[in-house]
């Protein structure tokens, strides 16, 4: 068990066990009624051209200033500084919790129009949810041509939730194609409520190291396929993969996690604590209030890491304890 020690709050006038509601996140509303309302009964949600063609150029020169050590790091490992963005781009295929140590990345995290949506839509299903939401990971995809995709899975088996309002905001660096390996959901598939036991896939040249889903009617499958700057939103139990890349391009994409800011988030224990009030606090408030302010933040700073690229192999460095969500 982890025997991190949170730190102070920011607000730090906050007593213990205080819900702080004085300082809260303001965020634009984007979405109508019947935006929502498809969310919360499809289980996802697509917006086409939410992030601007500059902001997508941004991502794309830090992915690389990241991997070249650009931010220095005790846990990641930089690429030699004699490779070329090409080849950079050739040897990643995810860097994990880059918004810890890049200002760029958590600059997206907290992107104004994508969290407006994320108040609208994480935990809608509440009655009385009041738009709070906050970020505990960040994901940076780039997909090398031939590289494998992941199989079918629900978000909430990696992070779970209190509530059920896990949420992934899947930002489309490049264009996103059924070749170059977009996603593909269930639709509704969400509702119950149920996780599907996972059982090894055994087709290792079309998903990686990670084990499939299983028990449902695959037939139901649609692909997204959407242009660079769309972001796709997705509830964590809804069920979704993707399969190889198949292009000659790369499909990077920027793929953050949030939740209700009200639950608690048991994703390790810590010392003393069991699973009913383990609570992470590795986390970014985005939108509304912290109400676990008076808790304080824990220290993030060694806990980014880049996985290179193995394409056609099994490889890889996780901790499957540790396995985060989604491609």
């Amino acid at each position: 068990m982890e025997t991190t020690t949170a730190t102070t709050p920011t607000n730090g006038h906050v007593k213990e066990g205080q819900i702080d509601t004085t300082h809260r996140i303001e965020v634009p509303k984007m979405l109508n009624e019947a935006q929502v309302r498809f969310f919360v009964e499809q289980g996802y949600l697509i917006l086409e051209g939410l992030i601007t063609p500059d902001e997508l150029d941004e991502l794309k020169r830090d992915t690389a200033f990241i991997a070249r050590g650009g931010y220095p790091n005790q846990t990641l490992k930089p690429l030699p500084a004699t490779m070329s963005d090409a080849e950079v781009l050739r040897n990643i295929l995810c860097i994990h919790q880059p918004h810890y140590i890049s200002p760029v990345m958590l600059k997206y995290v907290k992107h104004p129009k994508i969290c407006g949506v994320l108040s609208q839509i994480t935990a809608a299903h509440l009655p009385y949810w009041d738009g709070s939401v906050k970020c505990m990971q960040s994901m940076l995809f780039v997909k090398p041509p031939q590289f494998q995709g992941q199989a079918w899975h629900q978000d909430e088996i990696y992070i779970p939730t209190r509530d059920r309002s896990l949420i992934g905001a899947w930002i489309a660096i490049d264009d996103a194609t059924v070749e170059n390996g977009c996603l593909f959901v269930i639709p509704g598939s969400h509702r119950s409520g149920y996780l599907f036991p996972q059982r090894p896939h055994n087709n290792p040249d079309e998903f990686d190291f990670a084990p499939e889903s299983y028990g449902f009617d695959e037939s139901k499958e649609v692909p997204v396929e959407v242009k660079a700057g769309a972001v796709v939103f997705f509830n964590g139990y809804l069920l979704h993969r993707s399969r190889k890349n198949r292009s000659q391009g790369y499909r990077r994409v920027l793929v953050n996690h949030y939740m209700n800011a009200w639950s608690l988030l048991p994703w390790s224990l810590k010392e003393g604590e069991r699973p009913a009030n383990a609570d992470v606090r590795k986390i970014v408030p985005v939108a509304g209030v912290d109400p676990y302010s008076w808790k304080g933040y824990e220290p993030v700073a060694q806990d980014v890491w880049l996985r290179t690229c193995k394409a056609n192999t099994d490889g890889s460095t996780f901790d499957e304890d540790e396995k985060p969500a989604d491609d």
